[in-house]
């Protein structure tokens, strides 16, 4: 069986499609001020806010509660025939974000069989990032009793020829449009097609096809090539992971191979979409010898390595990373950090713009490292060649760019 395949997905009809679509879960968690506007814009409207539970609420008095109210309110909603079914379907998705790029997706189910967040999988579908496995308890709370799922999980694939999606996208004029509208808190726009018969069969020949030779983009490279990794909403694959592996040690013995706990929902985006944009996460250090920790850092630089400045008050200067180490200069970095740090003084923050790096290395006793974005191509070679990549290696857009929640999925 294909790690990606079409699936029985589940759509709203009701009025207003921007009250229903909300924002992942994990953005704005520490501003509560967004999520209570978004419960104001979504009164009194089916929504996927009464569906989820934003992380801003995790280890809260409420979270219990709440938990118990979206199981409540999805059996609700299936009961009051809010959701139209489309049998073995993908949903084409494209979504207008605040700069006017397009980026597209492909919506349709991953199995859980093929995936594997630990360190060292040779599964076809791998996490990018290492996952924390104490964050996956509050939400198998959630999905254990769910009798749906909400998917906000970005999947990438590497897709350099564009064989994918990309085809998909060529017959857009000629498919069923399911929405079209503007998201909720300047999320942009977005606009959905169904795909089914044909163009199922003709996606699922494409990927078959895809898998077989996928190998040869990595000839060289040490470890086994993989077909797809998850770059956003790790956490809450891993999370239905652990809720289908509950579910086969609960039940020993049984078939499930076609129990619907053993597929997640998820968005398949290329990163070769011209839409999709890596940005760089920096590292600064403070509470630290500044001067110390760069000269503990030259027997991790090479001639010809990967070049990263580094700032301290107002000097600055460039390292050349040891390009052996890592196929990536923050895997160089962060390992390098990580083993300084247990032995000497000092503490990690991880930082988006480049000027708010600067800014902070003017601190007395603070470094700043400002790291190179990621080429595209390097994120499956690293993951491939060094395993997980460290955490916050990338980040996928801006808070705002992230999926929201609109197709749901039968996991009972």
């Amino acid at each position: 069986m294909q790690a990606f395949l079409p699936a029985d997905i589940l759509l709203p009809q009701v009025e207003s499609m921007e009250q229903w679509a909300v924002i992942a879960c994990d953005q704005f968690s520490s501003q509560p001020a967004y999520w209570d506007r978004v419960r104001e814009k979504a009164a009194g409207a089916p929504s996927t806010i009464n569906l989820i539970l934003p992380e801003a609420e995790l280890g809260t008095p409420q979270e219990a509660a709440h938990t118990a109210l979206i199981n409540e309110t999805m059996a609700q909603y299936l009961a009051d025939g809010i959701f139209r079914t489309y049998p073995r379907s993908f949903v084409y998705v494209e979504r207008t974000l605040e700069s006017g790029a397009v980026r597209k997706g492909l919506v349709g189910m991953v199995d859980l069989d093929a995936y594997d967040y630990s360190v060292g999988s040779t599964s076809a579908i791998r996490a990018t990032e290492k996952t924390v496995v104490e964050r996956i308890p509050p939400r198998m709370r959630v999905r254990k009793d769910a009798p749906i799922e909400l998917p906000h999980i970005l999947m990438l694939c590497d897709d350099h020829d564009k064989v994918l999606i990309e085809p998909v996208a060529a017959q857009k004029a000629g498919l069923p449009k399911l929405y079209d509208f503007d998201l909720m808190e300047d999320g942009g726009h977005i606009t959905g097609w169904l795909v089914q018969g044909e163009a199922v069969d003709g996606f699922e020949a494409r990927l078959a096809d895809y898998t077989a030779h996928v190998g040869e983009k990595y000839a060289g490279l040490p470890g086994v090539p993989m077909v797809f990794a998850v770059g956003d909403g790790n956490h809450s694959l891993a999370t239905a992971k652990a809720c289908y592996e509950a579910l086969k040690e609960a039940h020993p013995g049984e078939d499930l191979s076609n129990h619907p706990a053993r597929f997640a929902l998820v968005e398949l985006e290329n990163i070769h979409d011209e839409a999709q944009v890596f940005e760089p996460i920096h590292r600064v250090i403070t509470h630290t010898d500044p001067e110390a920790l760069l000269r503990a850092l030259e027997p991790w630089c090479a001639d010809g390595g990967f070049p990263v400045a580094w700032h301290i008050g107002e000097k600055s200067g460039a390292v050349y990373l040891d390009k052996a180490r890592s196929q990536l200069a923050v895997g160089v970095l962060q390992a390098f950090l990580d083993q300084y740090l247990a032995e000497h003084p000092g503490e990690i923050d991880y930082i988006h713009g480049d000027a708010d790096l600067k800014e902070l290395a003017r601190q007395d006793k603070a470094i700043g490292f400002l790291l190179p974005a990621m080429e595209k191509s390097q994120l499956f070679r690293g993951v491939i060649a060094d395993g997980i990549l460290p955490r916050k290696t990338f980040s996928m857009g801006h808070a705002r760019e992230k999926r929201y929640y609109l197709e749901g999925r039968a996991i009972k």
